[in-house]
């Protein structure tokens, strides 16, 4: 069982994909990243996800995130299965599924779940930066489908804070108001935050979310 945590560096792989071989740090390159794991082939929740997916493709080309999603089965099966997502799905699969029959990377990555199921693995999501860090983790069970909204407001937020010295409060959303990490003093705030800030408490300031680099 993996002992991954947030901060690790994101294990390397060579796969078999859907799209055929790749290795995962490539097919990253300089960019962001989604790795998701489904339970299996034909089931009904892991087709509207991967339909939501390629939906969402230029959403995550926006952020420069590429995806690439995991599953037990082989590459045929993938392939048969593709067919039926983009016909009921009314879109068109663009990214690679890995056929990890071995089960390498899914334990690799710690996505079985004994006490959930032996052999299937269950709704892991890793977002991983350019420097290949883990930066989020969540796990879902079979039962539920993600909210891939979510995960784009985290992607957000991740690329705001790391390049700005700020935190995203609860519920937030692109666009709206930020926090002021506590580490700079409100003084400083002046000078780094030209937009101006909001002292609620000593410790709780908020200002305008700054501009994108």
């Amino acid at each position: 069982m993996s002992d991954l945590k947030l901060g690790d560096k994101a294990p390397n792989f060579d796969a078999e994909t859907s799209e055929g071989k790749i290795n995962f740090y490539e097919f990253l390159g300089d960019g962001w990243g989604i790795l998701f794991s489904h339970p299996a082939d034909y089931t009904p929740v892991c087709t509207t996800e991967l339909g939501v997916t390629a939906k969402y493709k230029e959403k995550f080309e926006k952020r420069d995130v590429k995806v690439m999603a995991l599953s037990v089965d082989g590459v045929e099966s993938h392939k048969g299965w593709i067919e039926d997502i983009n016909s009921t799905q009314d879109t068109t699969v663009n990214f690679p599924i890995i056929a990890d029959e071995d089960r390498k990377i899914a334990n690799l990555y710690g996505m079985i779940h004994p006490k959930a199921d032996n052999t299937l693995t269950v709704r892991s999501v890793f977002i991983i930066d350019p420097e290949k860090t883990i930066k989020l983790m969540i796990t879902y069970p079979a039962s539920t489908g993600r909210n891939f909204d979510e995960l784009l407001r985290v992607i957000d937020s991740l690329q705001l804070t790391a390049n700005h010295k700020v935190a995203t409060p609860a519920n937030w959303k692109n666009g709206e108001d930020v926090v002021i990490s506590p580490a700079i003093s409100s003084e400083d705030a002046k000078d780094i935050f030209p937009k101006g800030f909001k002292e609620v408490k000593p410790y709780l300031r908020m200002t305008p979310q700054p501009d994108k680099q």
